[in-house]
This record gives C-alpha cells, structure tokens and sequence, in this order.
C-alpha cells in the first residue's frame, strides 16, 4: 500500500482538503500503472490506519472515483480500479449475431448461460411472436462476453416448432437456426435508454443505476415468419451505435 499511497499528499503546507489529495494521489497511481484494471485496493479502514487519515475522509475520496468511473464498487467483493474505457462501435445497417459481430473484430467471444430451456409461452412473447396461447418456446438467456468482460446480456426467445432443442445452441444462437433453415434474414428493433437493476448490473460488473442500452428485436427468417424475439442490455460505457445516413 505505501508503494500506491506514499505520494507525499499528506506533507505539512500542501493546499486544499484531504480527500481530494487522496483522490488525485490514487488517480495518479491508476494512471502511471501502480493500481492496474480490476485490481482491489485495500479496504477503507486500511487505508485509513495506513496513511494516518479518518475513514470518513477516505470513503469520501473513494465516493469521488466512483463517481468519475475510475473506481468501481462491488456489493460484498470491495472497491476495484476500473477497466480502461474500450468502446465497441456497431452499426445498425446489418443484423449480426453477438458472436459474428465480435469475431470479426478479433476479439474472442463466451457466453455464461443463465437460462437453456423449454417451455409455454407467455402473453407478451406469444403477441411478438405471434404464437398461440399453450405453444412452446426455447428461451435462451445468457451472459455475453468479449475478450472476457461482460458485455451484454441477452433473453432470448425462439419458437419450439422452430428450435426445439434449446441444449442445441453451444456458441451463436443464428448458426443453429441457421443449421435448421430458420435464419432471421431482417429485424425490427427498438432501441431505449435505460438503468441497470442490482441483478443484472453485477452480472455487467456495474453498479445498480449504471447506465445501459436497452434493445428490442423481432427477426424474421426467409419466408416472414417471426422466428426470434430478443430482450438485450448492452453495458452503457463500452457500445457506440452507429448508423449512416443518406439523403
């Protein structure tokens, strides 16, 4: 800790409040590398014994990163140093899956499945999909990942007639409709703002709040028939969407 914190923004004649030297002395120490991404720093009264300070003036300091995004606080687990912000462009004039999408930027793409299973429909995906009361559905809910950070989470929903198998989709849900000949060809998508519920802003890494984009998407494969109905929050800090426009 004293390699991080010895900073000398304690010595006797140097202006301004406390925390806020502590808060620019740990900045600096993100950003010359001495704190790297995802590390854990010391606990507050740690810190506090450490340099000699109140708990209330660290946890001050700490509240500050927070809030400029170079902290990140974890429910039970601590306060980490952010991840640099990367950001991933995406268009809006192709429809990808997740997995074609990041692929094709090279980056090395993982999933942790949340939901795989079979059952009835319910009213909202029965009108989206234009099924019956009593039909089935696959819903296939799951963590997408890139690179091994979180990126996004995604709730799908695909008729059984189309899918039934829901233990057949391993890495990209469109390879295996597209291995039963059910690829969605287009899509209507709504795209909204939104804030992170406490479930799925720790499956994101991000604190409750945290901001998001929300997407809806209604394919269709070939022949017009709705084949998918997709639920996704895309991680608010990491997601640029971009259209072109001509006129």
């Amino acid at each position: 800790m004293s390699a991080v914190f010895d900073q000398g923004f304690l010595a006797p004649g140097l202006g301004g409040p406390l925390y806020r030297r502590l808060q620019d002395g740990i900045r600096r120490a993100v950003a010359d590398g001495r704190l790297r991404p995802n590390e854990a720093l010391p606990a507050e009264r740690d810190i506090a014994t450490g340099i000699g300070i109140s708990r209330v003036t660290v946890r001050k300091a700490i509240q500050a990163l927070v809030a400029d995004g170079v902290i990140r606080q974890r429910h039970g687990s601590g306060n980490f140093v952010a991840e640099a912000a990367t950001r991933v462009q995406m268009g809006l004039s192709h429809l990808k899956s997740f997995t074609e999408d990041m692929e094709s930027r090279g980056s090395f793409t993982s999933s942790r499945w949340l939901e795989r299973s079979v059952g009835t429909v319910n009213p909202d995906e029965a009108m989206q999909l234009r099924l019956s009361p009593g039909e089935q559905v696959a819903r296939l809910f799951r963590l997408r990942l890139a690179n091994s950070r979180p990126m996004a989470i995604e709730r799908a929903v695909v008729p059984a007639s189309v899918l039934p198998d829901a233990e057949a989709v391993d890495t990209s849900l469109y390879a295996a409709m597209q291995a039963v000949g059910h690829r969605p060809v287009r899509a209507l998508q709504r795209m909204t703002a939104a804030n992170l519920g406490p479930e799925d802003a720790a499956l994101l890494g991000l604190e409750a709040g945290a901001a998001a984009l929300s997407i809806l998407r209604l394919c269709f494969d070939a022949q017009d028939r709705a084949v998918e109905f997709t639920r996704s929050l895309y991680r608010g800090d990491a997601y640029d969407f971009v259209a072109e426009l001509t006129i």
